[in-house]
């Protein structure tokens, strides 16, 4: 890898118009709607008072597959996506106009045969500049270690708790879960194509990471806020494990401080944690108003 040509590097600035269909496209890709009388699902699948899943933050204004430039010389088949974490700045809204600024904020060399760490940072703003979130992903260089290294990594996930977990949640994923996902901006074949997967040493296409993130957050959504999914303000966790469309994914959600849990998901079928150090923080819950409570039944 080239990693003076990758420091120079400036992104265009990104912008994205996106509807009402595109999040239920989005929600419908992380299997949402499986439960047709849920009244919890329908409130993202269902234009009538429609609400953005808040992971949709992952997805919007994707810069394309950057990695590929020929002037960074990247081993990009060998990338892997280790770690993402989002925040909320504020509810992002089912339909609009976003931008996104996107850099590179840190290579970390682990060695010639280690690989290297990269550090990707987006923020996102509406149509009027207003911040919505920012957004941090960490990729594995597998193939790029001793390329040398510049700026700052990110801070450490850390560990969950040695006990059961408080709450735990099943969602069963589609055979053409990724096909679907995929649908909502990444086009990586590697989710698609059973040839490129091979290349990069699965048996067959895998889910998209953000894909099973975006599961968990439905999960932690149903369990802690499903009446105000933007209380969700912060999500962040480790990628240990790849899914296969079609497993069960089981997210386990642990008690922590006031208005944060730690969760981790597992892969039923292969008893294999998927998704690991996970930690999501809240907003408190916003107090009914006056005349809701005056008009509640007694």
């Amino acid at each position: 890898m080239d990693i003076d040509a990758l420091r120079r590097f400036r992104f265009d600035r990104t912008r994205q118009s996106y509807s009402q269909k595109d999040s239920i496209l989005y929600a419908l890709g992380l299997g949402y709607g499986s439960d047709p009388v849920s009244a919890d699902e329908l409130r993202f699948t269902y234009e009538q008072d429609l609400r953005a899943v808040p992971s949709m933050v992952n997805i919007l204004a994707h810069p394309g597959l950057w990695v590929q430039r020929p002037e960074f010389q990247m081993n990009w088949r060998q990338l892997l996506h280790a770690e993402q974490r989002f925040d909320i700045l504020r509810p992002l809204p089912p339909e609009g106009e976003i931008s996104a600024d996107y850099r590179v904020t840190g290579v970390v060399d682990r060695g010639a045969d280690k690989g290297a760490w990269l550090y990707l940072r987006k923020d996102l703003a509406d149509a009027t500049g207003q911040p919505i979130a920012r957004v941090s992903s960490t990729y594995l260089l597998r193939g790029d270690g001793g390329c040398g290294m510049f700026g700052t990594p990110e801070p450490a996930l850390s560990s969950l708790p040695q006990r059961p977990a408080d709450r735990v949640l099943r969602h069963t994923t589609l055979p053409q879960q990724a096909l679907l996902y995929r649908l909502s901006g990444d086009l990586n074949p590697l989710h698609a194509s059973p040839e490129v997967a091979r290349q990069a040493g699965f048996d067959r296409p895998i889910l998209h990471g953000l894909c099973t993130m975006g599961i968990a957050c439905r999960a932690l959504i149903s369990a802690l806020c499903p009446n105000e999914p933007g209380r969700l303000r912060h999500l962040s966790l480790r990628f240990s494990q790849p899914v296969y469309p079609g497993e069960t994914i089981e997210t386990e959600i642990f008690d922590a401080d006031p208005g944060e849990v730690r969760f981790r998901a597992r892969v039923v079928e292969r008893d294999v944690i998927v998704l690991d150090r996970g930690r999501a923080a809240l907003a408190p819950a916003v107090a009914p108003a006056l005349d809701e409570m005056e008009s509640a039944p007694t």
